[in-house]
């Protein structure tokens, strides 16, 4: 029975007519030079003859792994699985690197840490999804080596910063879910989210409430926030909405129209506030933040506001490949825009609204 002989990068180049260097420069990503059809050419041939780079000798070579580091705060929450997902199919499939998941829970010492780990196996690109306002730590890891890419956060104004970030636009975010419910009668407005504050959580509820003083709604409009164990609560939202709900139930005086921080919480409002005894939309109508595959699947299906991820992890893997093949690409800030994903958790109230929330629904 005749052996197959893994291919060669010899072989590679011979079939695809380009020379060794050429398939070097593609398969450590140097590809802005090269032509669209001669980079279709070489990945056809990698495919054709099924060839599997030795990573080993490529780290001794160049001194880094073809790995991403990614930093999420807590795979607990399927948000941050889904984004795991896009990044490695953009990884994988554009630039043949794998991805490296590590679970932060925002904690500053767990990303250095982690920053210390990656450095050690020859990784020298991260993704962080953080948003924690202070992150001057990430200067230290840009300083031994690191290329950085911040998601979900902006850039700190007046700073020339070290490092890409790359963003849906979470104030936005905020404003179209409002103006969604201000649209359907609501007056008595909330948001609901943990305790920790993240840049992209003061933005949303930045959105939100600009979204209520337009409407002449400011005075009604409030956040409700949930005390969690740990500092941010991110694998504790569907908990956290749940005990929201209770307190919710209760109020003489409770908000018809919800914001969620984010889908967990909305899903987790909507099982509280059904043990609770009230209905979803008819008692409180709700607005979740990710479009999370599970709300089109809830009863009643959750209305959210959904991040153009794929796109998004595009960009970041794109970002970490360019300024590791040259680290003199300026880092930039990327804001990617939402969309509303109008499902059944929001009904129309019947109200006499306000002269502004009627301006407001003919504009």
């Amino acid at each position: 029975m005749a052996v197959h002989k893994p291919a060669k990068i010899q072989d590679v180049a011979q079939r695809a007519g380009v020379s060794i260097s050429t398939i070097s420069n593609a398969l450590n990503g140097r590809t802005a030079r090269m032509s669209t059809d001669t980079l279709a050419r070489i990945e056809a041939t990698i495919a054709e003859l099924d060839f599997r780079p030795n990573r080993a000798a490529r780290q001794l070579k160049t001194g880094h792994n073809p790995i991403l580091g990614l930093l999420v705060p807590s795979i607990a929450n399927p948000a941050f699985g889904m984004l795991a997902r896009e990044v490695e199919i953009a990884a994988q499939e554009q630039y043949g690197y794998r991805v490296m998941l590590g679970n932060t829970h925002r904690s500053q010492e767990k990303e250095a840490s982690f920053f210390d780990d990656l450095l050690a196996h020859g990784v020298r690109g991260v993704i962080v999804c953080s948003s924690l306002v202070d992150q001057y730590h990430l200067d230290t890891a840009v300083a031994r080596g690191l290329v950085v890419v911040s998601y979900d956060r902006r850039a700190t104004p007046g700073q020339a910063p070290p490092v890409d970030h790359v963003s849906m636009d979470n104030f936005r975010a905020g404003e179209l879910a409002a103006r969604h419910l201000i649209e359907h009668g609501h007056e008595r407005l909330a948001f609901a989210t943990p305790s920790g504050r993240t840049m992209s959580r003061s933005d949303k509820i930045a959105g939100f409430l600009a979204a209520a003083r337009a409407a002449g709604l400011a005075k009604s409009a409030r956040t409700l926030e949930g005390k969690s164990r740990m500092a941010f609560g991110d694998s504790e939202m569907a908990d956290l909405g749940r005990a929201l709900a209770v307190g919710i139930a209760a109020d003489r005086k409770r908000p018809s129209g919800i914001v969620a921080v984010n889908d967990m919480l909305a899903i987790g409002l909507l099982a509280g506030l059904r043990d609770c005894g009230l209905r979803v939309p008819e008692d409180v109508s709700i607005v979740g933040i990710d479009d999370l595959f599970l709300s089109a699947l809830c009863r009643p299906a959750l209305t959210s506001i959904r991040s153009p991820l794929p796109e998004i992890a595009r960009k970041m893997v794109e970002r970490v490949i360019a300024r590791l093949a040259d680290p003199k690409v300026p880092t930039e800030e990327f804001l990617f825009q939402p969309e509303l994903v109008a499902r059944e958790t929001v009904t129309r109230r019947a109200c006499t609204p306000s002269p502004e929330t009627r301006s407001l629904r003919k504009g």
